[in-house]
């Protein structure tokens, strides 16, 4: 007798449909054989199974061979994932239990055993409960943990369970499964109680504003200041102005975190924009992703968020490297021997650095560390000044915008770039190309005559006197005004001041 039953493997954010076919011969030599180009832990399986149906009081065909197939075998599968499909294909075989196998033509199942028979947390199930709409597959049996993840997705039936013998009562009719609910929807905000407010930010209404357009506009910021200036604390802060997710981007979020497996098991859908701090210490595999069997790295954890890189001039040069073509495509490309992954990375970058004075090497160190490429790709860089006394003396909260009330401005101004490009697969200024430009970014021939002035007193690269623009567009929506004015395009010019490097 064979059974046949449907799983998924996980390919980046992408799911393939994988065939787990269980069959039993008689043979010399009974025992469980799989194959289909599985990793360890995929073989470690037959282990995990067969003290899990004895533990759950369920029959193990011991006196016979058994052979799980997964297909297609050319594709590299790996994790415990397929422990309950197959499990649940020993009990169909045994025909001990009456279990129909047609009954599950219609279903797909994920799930780690434990070897008492219970269900563990496994990883991807968002992926695929989104593959399982795409093949038409009405049902998706997980580990009850994983229940509240895969009902996000509307119209899917979820089953969620906490053993194999709960599985085989449900199947056999003898239990009705709870029905699985989606969480909540999200807050109309976007504050953790742990979120710093600009208003607990003492001074630095400069940096301040520059963060403002960085979030109106979508632009990555490098912060420059002594120690102990607040470059962290504004760093920190910046995502608070940040707009929140909506309900595609945080099933998209979602889906990263569920495959990295940071997916908190009280958290089924992350609402709140991400935050990734990288320590200089962390490795280019760690940042852009990577391994055998490619995962995500920091960018990609910091889709649709931020990512913070502290002590900029402290990365080696060949870490930084390779952020510049991320920061360019907004998604990065892993090759491996046994294919590519792409993973998305739409973040705004926000880094922060001490003047050559006070860093561990001189400029010209740092000048081979941060090459003018990746300089090219920031878009406003922010001399932060130490605070003064009178301000940190200041009564909390005296002269001092919350984060709420930039926010607004901010959605305001990120709702006419929405409308500005309805027609276009962009929604921001920062992800505007040069015809997008040319198009929709008009200048006042003061302006234009300021920007060629300014273009070539800095020598700026064609890559830099876009960015210009964009930004300048960007000040120029905040202001409420349709066409780029020479004020807007002073203001941007201003950013891209030589930070002494």
């Amino acid at each position: 007798m064979l059974a046949n039953l449907t799983s998924f493997a996980s390919f980046g954010l992408h799911c393939e449909r994988i065939a787990v076919e269980v069959g039993a011969t008689k043979g010399d030599e009974p025992g469980m054989h799989i194959v289909g180009l599985g990793d360890t832990a995929v073989k470690e399986s037959k282990q995990r199974v067969r003290m899990a149906l004895r533990s759950s009081g369920l029959k193990y065909p011991s006196s016979k061979v058994i052979t799980v197939n997964l297909a297609p075998a050319d594709l590299r599968k790996s994790g415990p994932r397929y422990d309950l499909a197959i499990a649940l294909g020993m009990v169909i075989i045994d025909g001990s239990q009456l279990v129909d196998a047609h009954a599950f033509e219609d279903m797909a199942f994920l799930g780690e055993l434990a070897l008492d028979g219970s269900l563990r947390h496994v990883t991807g199930v968002l992926p695929a409960a989104i593959a399982c709409k795409e093949h038409n597959i009405s049902t998706i049996v997980v580990p009850k943990v994983n229940a509240s993840e895969a009902a996000l997705i509307k119209g899917l039936n979820v089953i969620g369970v906490s053993s194999i013998h709960e599985l085989v009562d449900v199947v056999m009719g003898h239990a009705t499964p709870e029905p699985a609910l989606p969480p909540p929807e999200p807050e109309p905000n976007n504050r953790t109680p742990n979120q710093i407010d600009f208003a607990d930010v003492r001074g630095q209404e400069h940096a301040k504003r520059a963060l403002e357009i960085a979030a109106a506009g979508g632009h990555n910021v490098l912060l420059s200041g002594t120690p102990g200036s607040g470059k962290t604390l504004l760093a920190r802060a910046f995502s608070g102005i940040l707009p929140p997710l909506n309900n595609e981007e945080s099933i998209e979020v979602t889906q990263i975190y569920s495959i990295a497996n940071q997916l908190p098991a009280d958290t089924p859908l992350i609402q709140q924009r991400p935050f990734r701090l990288i320590h200089h210490t962390a490795s280019g595999v760690s940042i852009v992703g990577g391994g055998q069997i490619p995962k995500p790295g920091e960018i990609t954890l910091a889709h649709r968020g931020v990512l913070f890189l502290d002590e900029l001039a402290e990365f080696p040069a060949q870490v930084l490297e390779v952020l510049r073509q991320p920061l360019e495509d907004r998604q990065i490309t892993i090759t491996r021997a046994h294919g590519s992954v792409t993973f998305p990375a739409d973040f705004i970058m926000v880094a922060a650095m001490n003047p050559p004075e006070f860093s561990a090497g001189n400029a010209n160190k740092i000048q081979k560390r941060i090459s003018k490429p990746l300089l090219d790709r920031i878009d406003l860089t922010i001399d932060v000044q130490s605070v003064p006394i009178e301000d940190l003396q200041k009564a909390p909260g005296v002269n001092c915008e919350t984060s709420t009330q930039i926010l607004k401005r901010v959605n305001s101004a990120r709702e006419k770039q929405f409308e500005r490009f309805k027609n276009f697969p962009i929604s921001l200024n920062n992800e505007m190309n040069v015809k997008h430009i040319d198009a929709l970014c008009i200048l006042q021939k003061e302006a234009k005559t300021l920007l060629k002035q300014a273009a070539e007193k800095m020598d700026l690269s064609a890559r830099s006197y876009h960015r210009i623009i964009k930004v300048a567009r960007t000040i120029a929506d905040l202001a409420g005004k349709k066409d780029i004015c020479t004020p807007h395009l002073g203001e941007a010019i201003q950013y891209r001041q030589n930070i002494g490097l």
